[in-house]
C-alpha cells in the first residue's frame, strides 16, 4: 500500500465510510477507491477537491504523497530503462562477439571477372587453421566464367570456378591466363621446358602451341560450381 493510498484509507475511515459509500460520494466506482488504497492508481486534482470538500478540510498531506508516489514511480521507469538499456548494450556485445567469431569461422570470397577487377559477388566459405580449402586467405577467389570456351570440359559461361592464385605452370591444369594481350581459362599441357599447349573446347578440342615466356598464369581453377 502506498503513503497515498494509506492516507485515503485514515480519511475513510474517520468518516465511517466503506469502500462503496466513498465512491459514490465522489462519483468513481468502488474498484476504483480500492486500487487507490493499494497503490495500484494515483487521485487526480480533481479527487483530491472532492475529498477535501467532503471532508471540509485541506488534505495538503495526500497532495504531496501523491507527488512522492509519482515521483517514485518515475525513478521505477527510469530504473527500467535504464536497465533495459544495458540489456540492449548487452545484447549487442553477444551480436558482436558471435559477429567475430563467425569472421573467424567464414570468409566472404568475392567473385570477379576475368579483369580481376569487377566484382559479381561473394560466396562464404569456412577458415579452417587460417586458411581456405589448404590456401592463404589472400589467395582464394571465385571466377565467373564468361564464355563458352571450355564447354568441353563442363565449364560453361555462367558457372563459378573457385580458384587460388598461382604463377607457376602446371602440366595439365585448368588455369585463367593472359597470352596475346587477351585473357581466358585454358588447359596448359608442357611440351618441353620452353613450351606448351593452349587447349580449349567448344565441342571440339582447340590446341595453340605458345611459348612459357610468353604466358601469364593468373590462377589455377580448382572446382567448378554448375549453374543449373
Amino acid at each position: 500500500m502506498s503513503r497515498a493510498g494509506e492516507k485515503l484509507k485514515d480519511i475513510r475511515e474517520q468518516l465511517g465510510l466503506n469502500h462503496k459509500q466513498l465512491a459514490k460520494k465522489l462519483g468513481v466506482s468502488e474498484n476504483f477507491i480500492k486500487e487507490v488504497e493499494q497503490g495500484r492508481r494515483i487521485l487526480n486534482e480533481t479527487m483530491i477537491n472532492k475529498i477535501s470538500k467532503l471532508t471540509g478540510k485541506d488534505i495538503n498531506d495526500i497532495t504531496m504523497s501523491i507527488e512522492e508516489e509519482a515521483a517514485k514511480e518515475n525513478v521505477d521507469i527510469k530504473t527500467v530503462n535504464i536497465k533495459n538499456n544495458k540489456s540492449n548494450n548487452i545484447k549487442n556485445e553477444v551480436n558482436d562477439v558471435w559477429s567475430n567469431a563467425l569472421s573467424s569461422v567464414l570468409k566472404n570470397v568475392s567473385i570477379y571477372k576475368y579483369n580481376l577487377k569487377d566484382i559479381e559477388g561473394t560466396r562464404q566459405l569456412p577458415v579452417i587453421s587460417n586458411k581456405i580449402e589448404g590456401y592463404a586467405l589472400d589467395k582464394v577467389l571465385y571466377l565467373l566464367i564468361e564464355d563458352d570456351d571450355m564447354i568441353g570440359f563442363r565449364i560453361a559461361k555462367g558457372d563459378l570456378a573457385f580458384a587460388h592464385i598461382t604463377h607457376e605452370i602446371e602440366n595439365n591444369a585448368i588455369c585463367l591466363i593472359e597470352y596475346n594481350g587477351e585473357r581466358a581459362i585454358r588447359q596448359i599441357k608442357k611440351i618441353d621446358n620452353n613450351k606448351v599447349l593452349l587447349i580449349s573446347n567448344r565441342g571440339s578440342i582447340k590446341a595453340e602451341t605458345a611459348f612459357i615466356k610468353d604466358i601469364n598464369v593468373i590462377a589455377k581453377l580448382d572446382r567448378i560450381e554448375i549453374k543449373l
